[in-house]
């Protein structure tokens, strides 16, 4: 019925040159529009090509990418019932998982970050959730995946430095190891509220309040549930003093949706029911410019890397998942959902060339959707943030994600092991190099950014 009330106030056309038509509150329309931008999405990936790694995304992306971009072609599946993707989605986990489904591939351990590792564990968390086709019997389950990283972030919770958390790097040698940042720990938090809904087991249910009291006590979420990126381990004293506040759309959606999904376990509480909603109304404060969605750090300026023109799309999910998850908050994010889905649409109008984008002419998505068309930008992140946008405004016409209890079918294992995180060979300057890369970018990026607003 509320849908049916939005729709009346808030159904319109968008019509993006000739290139998709969206008539939102019509679901075929929707449809019809999300699946010409999936097809754009999954053109970028090469890892069912012969010779190459299933869940591998060419260069210049990063392996965790891979891991958001599948876990939104599940939510797509479930969403809109289309099955185009699925095979090099299960593919994709199941191989990246590797036979003891701990998403430690070998081609990537050297340069594994706790978020790299949390992408890839969320997706397989959404597949569990979402009913999505189960792997063989004799390959790990897409619980027990979770499950298994779950555990692993157990292990890494570091009390000796900053009276815990987990750090950014898994591996000494990495740059960015002395750093804790958000996206780690709020990884590790989205999962275990979502594996203490889904198992009833209140372990993590209890790990869940654990990293949230820990994000406060050290700074990271503030009085007013504003998420800052990180804090800077001091060498001398082991102690955490230098915080770097700076605000990025996917931290605050991330235990943005957490905590809704605490609120939902916890039938309510007035203490998550408090950080729902007061970390909504932060979130849509500082990333919205009217009512569309903008990555305020770095998109003002033009500095945003790959990584970070991916993040509005992360935003967007756990949006609608909070939607879901804590339903007083409908008719506050839904508005949101709609108005960024047809600025989204305006600025699939690009023609960019193969290689660069392979999908249909004329739907390439940009990067800024406050322009009213295309930016001249186009990449994996900038697809996914536009097939978020738009298919996500379906999330009232389809049932939330269920649990062990309400029709879920993956197979747990709640003692789920891992990999040794031995390194397979010894480590060269160059490794370190690579290591540092996806480190360094993020850094470069909004010290350019900074530098050009303070010019």
């Amino acid at each position: 019925m509320r849908f049916l009330q939005l729709a009346a106030s808030l159904s319109l056309l968008v019509r993006s040159g000739q290139a998709i038509d969206l008539v939102i509150g019509n679901d075929d329309s929707v449809k019809s529009a999300a699946s010409t931008i999936a097809f754009g999405l999954a053109k970028y990936y090469t890892g069912n090509n012969t010779g190459d790694t299933p869940g591998n995304l060419p260069d210049p992306y990063f392996w965790w990418e891979a891991g958001a971009m599948f876990g939104a072609l599940i939510d797509y599946w479930a969403l809109t019932g289309d099955e185009s993707y699925n095979a090099i989605t299960k593919q994709a986990i199941i191989h990246q998982a590797t036979e003891k489904g701990d998403f430690m591939p070998r081609n990537q351990t050297r340069t594994l970050g706790n978020d790299d590792q949390g992408f890839w564990g969320m997706a397989a968390m959404s597949a569990a959730e979402n009913k999505f086709p189960n792997p063989p019997d004799d390959q790990p389950q897409w619980l027990a995946m979770a499950q298994s990283l779950f555990n692993q972030y157990v292990s890494r919770w570091d009390e000796a430095s900053c009276s815990g958390g987990l750090r950014w790097q898994i591996f000494t040698f990495n740059n960015g190891y002395n750093y804790k940042n958000s996206i780690s720990n709020g990884c590790f938090f989205n999962i275990a509220a979502r594996l203490a809904r889904y198992t009833g087991n209140e372990t993590y249910a209890t790990w869940a309040s654990k990293i949230w009291n820990w994000q406060e006590a050290i700074g990271l979420i503030s009085d007013d549930h504003h998420v800052h990126d990180g804090v800077h381990i001091d060498l001398d004293d082991n102690t955490c003093k230098t915080v770097d506040v700076n605000e990025w759309s996917y931290n605050s959606g991330i235990f943005l949706h957490g905590a809704a999904v605490m609120y939902n376990f916890t039938n309510g509480s007035s203490t998550w029911k408090t950080r729902v909603d007061e970390m909504l109304t932060a979130a849509t404060t500082v990333f919205f410019n009217d009512t569309i969605m903008f990555e305020q750090l770095c998109e003002p300026t033009g500095f945003c890397n790959n990584d970070q023109r991916s993040f509005k799309g992360y935003l967007t999910r756990w949006l609608a998942a909070t939607s879901q998850m804590a339903p007083h908050t409908f008719d506050k994010i839904r508005p949101l959902l709609v108005a960024d889905a047809a600025a989204a649409a305006k600025a699939c109008t690009g023609t960019a060339d193969p290689p660069v984008f392979k999908g249909h002419p004329g739907t390439a998505c940009g990067f800024r959707w406050t322009t009213g068309g295309w930016d001249g930008k186009a990449g994996v992140g900038e697809q996914m943030n536009a097939l978020s946008a738009i298919m996500y405004t379906l999330v009232d016409k389809v049932a939330p994600p269920v649990t062990a209890d309400t029709g879920g079918t993956s197979k747990g294992d709640v003692d789920a092991k891992w990999h040794e995180e031995e390194v397979p060979r010894e480590i060269t300057p160059g490794d370190r190099i690579a290591a540092g890369f996806a480190t360094t970018a993020v850094v470069f990026g909004l010290v350019a950014g900074c530098a050009f607003v303070m010019i």
